[in-house]
């Protein structure tokens, strides 16, 4: 299976640059599978689509403002940028760092408020091990010295409204260095709604890592290999899908990064436990769902693992139909964009 078999053209006006003044504004384009049906509705609708029974799970991970800017000792900049906390204490992180000279270990970083980044070791190809030394608590000083990692296909810096709107309402445990976008669509009065129809919202944490920003480098898909993600199910949640799943109602998972955690965890007989762990599933057409029986979902990059995912949902050829009738009326892509519901 090629990587170019995922591509689609997407004209460059199309990718959503700022999100809209309310979130539920947006549109949703309805897929159904079991017709090949492609519909449409406002997203302050899609109550309309749920049954007394069903289960959405959301993903309640916040999205740190992973981005600080620095300089060396010699007065060069550099761009750090949060992957993952290693260990607390002396606040070491797994980073990518940016500059116009390579960094080496031992490279001082001064940043905002005299805080200091120590270059520790290369990690790998793409990231290093850097320590942080607040004079104090590191979380209240990133809140203030950081900035929101926006996509690179938003071609401008975030400001403070990306603060607010580029975490979901649910956002609850820190860190995530992308939003889980589709659930930014959602308000609390659409939550409110869900639950009068005999809906249950039910929550996972998947802190959603650099993997949703790199680019896939090798030519057939079964080669490529996902970066890990941490994750952790509670236990509410692990009850209530399998009561989902014994009394007949479906599991409708709000965004990718649902889907691949439940898959993750899920066993062949479509029950999930409870528990933490690292999930670096690599969906893609021929794999067989097991817990996931509805997916919402915003529009995804051409030749993505997430389009891949979709397509391994939806059914390549019937995705790629709607992504074309989505440019066709003139949808809105990505982050910020407009979203999917596939059933």
């Amino acid at each position: 299976m090629l990587v170019d078999d995922f591509d689609y053209v997407l004209p460059p006006e199309l990718i959503a640059q700022e999100p809209l003044p309310c979130r539920d504004a947006t549109r949703l384009m309805t897929v159904d599978r079991a017709v090949g049906e492609i519909g449409e509705l406002p997203f302050s609708g899609i109550a309309s689509l749920f049954r007394p029974g069903d289960l959405l799970v959301v993903n309640d991970t916040r999205v740190i403002p992973a981005r600080l800017h620095g300089r060396k000792e010699s007065g060069g900049k550099v761009e750090i940028f949060l992957v993952r906390r290693l260990r607390a204490g002396d606040e070491r992180w797994l980073c990518l760092l940016r500059s116009s000279k390579p960094s080496r270990p031992g490279t001082i970083i001064l940043l905002a408020e005299g805080v200091t980044a120590t270059v520790i070791s290369r990690v790998d190809a793409e990231t290093w091990e850097v320590s942080f030394s607040p004079a104090g608590g590191f979380d209240a000083w990133l809140d203030r010295a950081g900035a929101i990692p926006l996509p690179p296909y938003i071609r401008r810096e975030s400001g403070a409204c990306d603060r607010e709107r580029y975490q979901t309402v649910f956002a609850r445990n820190r860190g995530a260095v992308a939003a889980p976008t589709a659930g930014l669509h959602m308000t609390d009065d659409l939550l409110a709604e869900l639950r009068g129809r005999d809906v249950e919202v039910a929550s996972l944490t998947l802190h959603v890592g650099i993997g949703t920003f790199m680019p896939i480098r090798v030519q057939r898909v079964e080669e490529h290999r996902m970066h890990r993600e941490c994750y952790a199910i509670p236990e509410a949640t692990a009850r209530a899908m399998a009561a989902r799943k014994r009394e007949g109602g479906r599991v409708i998972a709000l965004g990718t990064t649902v889907c691949r955690t439940l898959e993750q965890a899920a066993a062949a007989d479509g029950t999930v436990a409870a528990g933490e762990g690292e999930a670096d599933i690599f969906i893609y057409p021929g794999y067989r769902f097991k817990i996931v029986d509805a997916l919402i979902t915003n529009f995804h990059l051409p030749k993505s693992t997430l389009l891949m995912l979709v397509c391994a949902f939806a059914g390549r050829e019937l995705l790629l139909r709607a992504y074309g009738e989505a440019v066709a009326r003139r949808f809105r892509f990505f982050s910020y964009g407009d979203a999917m519901f596939v059933s």
